[in-house]
């Protein structure tokens, strides 16, 4: 322990403060191996979390998306892909938007996590000339101003940040255990969603803002750090009419909930609507490299060129590692529903008040 106390200690004097916490994880990560981690003194962990949802694959990552990686980088790395063009990030993009669902014309921007992923749908929402988002309490979208703007999960990660300029309104995420009114949501799921629904049509828009000055309206399919929260299954799709009724735009945050975690490449696909636009990162880069991707409705695109940008986006080795990622995930997904089930029975056998989630999504309480 000796070891681990001098690197945590010494850690502490040099690194900014952020989610590292010495006491209740004192972790000092060697070496990956599969779904096991081992620390510097050898000690091995199971990881339940996949790296924070990154190493869906697996640590330090799938050996197939290791040799595209190996071979991608001896031939070209960066490409300023923004600027010009390389195949792998063409052929990545063409791939999600066959993957993802809604039969529309679509496009997508690549940047290098989850919170700039969110910010560049910010931009495609406001570039309707509308001026506000919705979005949930629970929710968790990003730490950058604009995508922290729209995350309520836990106050201290919005503390010393406000005022935000980018205006958000934040209503009830359906939560079958514990919302504002009191419906059993397991019991009485439409009850619960004609609560939600009813929140936004009349309180909200009658109330507080006009909907036609809505940009969009941003969700977690299921949210992460809200709780693992499934919503009861028709919700999306009252979510959608009410979205259609305002020709608002909806958005679909996929970053930790996407790529097979719920048992389909996507999570929302278990509730049967096509988002406007999609939101990834996280498991894309296969755990060596960090990449975010929009997925949007081709009409949503930038209005002028040079609205939106970023250096490494788009960078040949990690479209490279990405079309191995989403290969791989596809062909692992009945993998994922059947042990699923069965970490989800055993789960549950467990729980104390509550037990959710889908695919490997899951957590008990």
């Amino acid at each position: 322990m000796e070891k681990i106390r001098w690197v945590i200690e010494e850690s502490e004097k040099y690194l900014a403060n952020t989610t590292r916490d010495p006491e209740s994880q004192p972790l000092v990560i060697d070496r990956g191996e599969g779904v096991w981690v081992y620390d510097i003194e050898g000690n091995k962990y199971l990881d339940f979390t996949s790296g924070i949802g990154v190493n869906n694959l697996g640590w330090p990552s799938h050996p197939d998306v290791i040799k595209v990686a190996q071979i991608q980088m001896t031939r070209l790395a960066h490409a300023a892909a923004n600027d010009f063009y390389n195949i792998p990030q063409m052929e990545l993009a063409k791939r999600l938007v066959q993957l993802s669902p809604g039969n529309f014309s679509k496009k997508v921007f690549f940047s290098n996590s989850g919170t700039e992923s969110v910010e560049a749908s910010i931009k495609l929402v406001k570039g309707t000339g509308r001026k506000y988002l919705i979005a949930f309490l629970g929710s968790f979208h990003g730490r950058t101003l604009g995508s922290l703007a729209l995350t309520a999960s836990k106050p201290v990660q919005r503390y010393s940040a406000g005022p935000f300029s980018i205006g958000v309104f934040h209503v009830p995420y359906p939560n079958p255990f514990r919302n504002p009114w009191k419906i059993n949501g397991y019991e009485k799921p439409d009850e619960l969603i004609n609560a939600v629904i009813e929140y936004i049509d009349f309180w909200l828009f009658q109330h507080v803002v006009d909907p036609e000055e809505v940009a969009g309206i941003i969700f977690e399919p299921i949210q992460g750090e809200g709780g693992y929260v499934v919503p009861p299954h028709n919700f999306f799709a009252e979510l959608r009419k009410l979205a259609q009724k305002y020709n608002i735009p909806l958005i679909d945050d996929e970053v930790q909930m996407g790529l097979g975690r719920t048992g389909k490449m996507f999570a929302i696909e278990h509730f049967n609507i096509e988002p406007d636009i999609i939101t990834l990162a996280k498991a894309l880069g296969g755990g060596l490299v960090p990449v975010g991707a929009t997925i949007f409705r081709s009409d949503l695109d930038f209005k002028k060129k040079g609205i939106h940008s970023n250096t490494f986006g788009g960078n040949a080795l990690s479209m490279s590692i990405g079309l191995k990622v989403v290969e791989l995930i596809k062909e692992l997904m009945p993998h994922v529903n059947e042990i699923g089930k069965i970490f989800g029975e055993e789960l549950c056998q467990m729980k104390v008040d509550d037990c959710r989630g889908l695919g490997l999504s899951l957590i008990h309480i």
